[in-house]
């Protein structure tokens, strides 16, 4: 199983290669218990995927397979969608810098490198669709990018994600990362305290407003449109409802803050980690926001997520509100993704909106929903095999596939390093030296190192 190996040159071909081998013709998976998000968990069910996609779902009984299609048997497994992560930072993203506070013409997608070892540990955790965002110590950080973790890549742009034909959105996918609280509360040219956040935040939106209005009276004559500006560009990208915003934000206070933005300006908003959420359920349902929520089960952390509780999916889900999960990695690991599902039911959300939070909810946030987030005819086949009950701690993602290739097996002992961790699981390349392979150095501590093969480098993964 190729994973997320690199082979420099033939990478390309190695990809186009493998995805059509992977679809050339339909495979069937047979018996596995099948819980598709759209509908009725299937026992001993079947699923179909041919050429990239989701063909058929359904049980033994209402399904008849060709006698001459592949089929995999997957008796006592778990199939699912894959999961999508709303807020990742993997790849080593970098956004906005020093020289303001609000950078809407940074692109987030000129930082990553497709190389990192975290996209391997992403797949081995099941996520297939990933929010890839820089950081929220600005109020505006830059524009984020939607990504599928696909097999074999060595540019982002075969990671990234072009919007439907003859929809409005930005291309690639993407959204614009804001934040207020106290992370964007820094010495000038930041803001010092919240109520300068807001105004400052309004004021660009403000430009922004008449930055469009400039270019719409100034119709297809270009001698009276104004300088290109990109980032004026970004935020009216904001303003007409191409490009999501996606918001940090975790008081209530805070949370109010942007929704009263959202009121103004019109713009559409995921909210992000929601610590105290669960004080403004009811506020949030009404004004028709999704939430992202991080779900962790340990103390610590900054102060104003002192609030933060493990029943806010389950509030949220109570007054109506739209309820994904998100890593937010390396503050949950991409491994432990189904984690949060799990402590979210424990808290009395139900099973059925927290399996949702993981898939289709944050697929439809990221303005997908059509196309990944449920095992639906028609979809990308993304989809996870899971050893059990994907609530239960003991369950373990054995395979990961995306549009009809599998990118992760946990039986493939280059895959599974990065799925448990340990010795080499976070060298990003191996030594490219000659004579390197089989050789030993011997550190200042005595430790002999082995240089060349699978094992390669110190980093250090979790996990048993």
């Amino acid at each position: 199983m190729q994973g997320f190996k690199r082979i420099v040159g033939a990478a390309v071909v190695s990809l186009l290669a493998g995805v059509a081998a992977g679809q050339q013709e339909p495979i069937a998976f047979v018996g596995a218990t099948i819980i598709p998000i759209d509908g009725q968990e299937i026992e001993g069910g079947i699923l179909i995927v041919h050429e990239g996609k989701i063909e058929a779902v359904g049980s033994a009984a209402a399904m008849t397979i060709p006698a001459d299609m592949k089929q995999v048997d997957v008796r006592g497994k778990v199939i699912m969608p894959g999961l999508v992560d709303t807020h990742s930072h993997i790849g080593g993203v970098g956004g906005a810098d020093g020289s303001a506070t609000i950078q809407p013409q940074v692109r987030v997608m000129d930082s990553i490198n497709v190389f990192d070892s975290g996209f391997r540990r992403a797949v081995a955790g099941g996520l297939t669709t990933l929010n890839v965002m820089p950081g929220s110590g600005h109020l505006l950080s830059g524009q984020t990018v939607y990504l599928k973790l696909r097999d074999g890549v060595t540019r982002i742009e075969e990671m990234t994600i072009k919007p439907p034909e003859g929809s409005n959105l930005v291309s690639p996918l993407g959204g614009m990362k804001m934040a207020n609280g106290t992370n964007p509360l820094r010495d000038p040219p930041f803001s010092g305290t919240r109520g300068k956040s807001a105004a400052m935040m309004r004021e660009q939106l403000i430009k922004a407003q008449e930055y469009k209005a400039k270019l719409g009276a100034a119709g297809d004559d270009e001698s009276k449109k104004p300088a290109r500006d990109l980032a004026m560009e970004g935020l009216v990208e904001v303003l007409e409802g191409r490009r999501m915003v996606h918001h940090h934000t975790h008081r209530a206070d805070d949370i109010m803050t942007v929704l009263r933005l959202k009121k103004e300006f019109g713009f559409r908003v995921v909210l992000h980690h929601v610590s105290e959420a669960w004080k403004v359920a009811d506020e949030i349902a009404e004004a028709g926001v999704g939430c992202s929520a991080i779900v962790i089960d340990s103390p610590g952390g900054k102060l104003e997520a002192v609030g933060l509780s493990l029943e806010t999916g389950k509030a949220l889900e109570e007054a109506g509100a739209e309820v994904a999960f998100h890593t937010d990695d390396w503050i949950t690991d991409s491994r432990l993704f189904l984690r949060s599902a799990a402590l979210a039911v424990r808290a009395g959300m139900s099973r059925e909106a927290a399996l949702k939070a993981l898939t289709q909810a944050g697929a439809d946030m990221m303005d997908m929903g059509d196309r990944v987030g449920s095992l639906t005819a028609g979809k990308d086949a993304d989809f996870i095999i899971l050893s059990g009950d994907p609530l239960s701690v003991y369950t373990k993602v054995e395979q990961t596939w995306v549009e009809g290739v599998k990118v992760f097996d946990r039986s493939d002992p280059e895959d599974r390093l990065f799925a448990v961790g340990g010795f080499g699981a976070g060298n990003d390349q191996e030594p490219y030296m000659c004579c390197a392979s089989g050789a030993q150095a011997f550190g200042s501590s005595g430790t002999v190192w082995q240089f060349g093969g699978a094992n390669a480098g110190g980093g250090n993964g979790g996990g048993q």
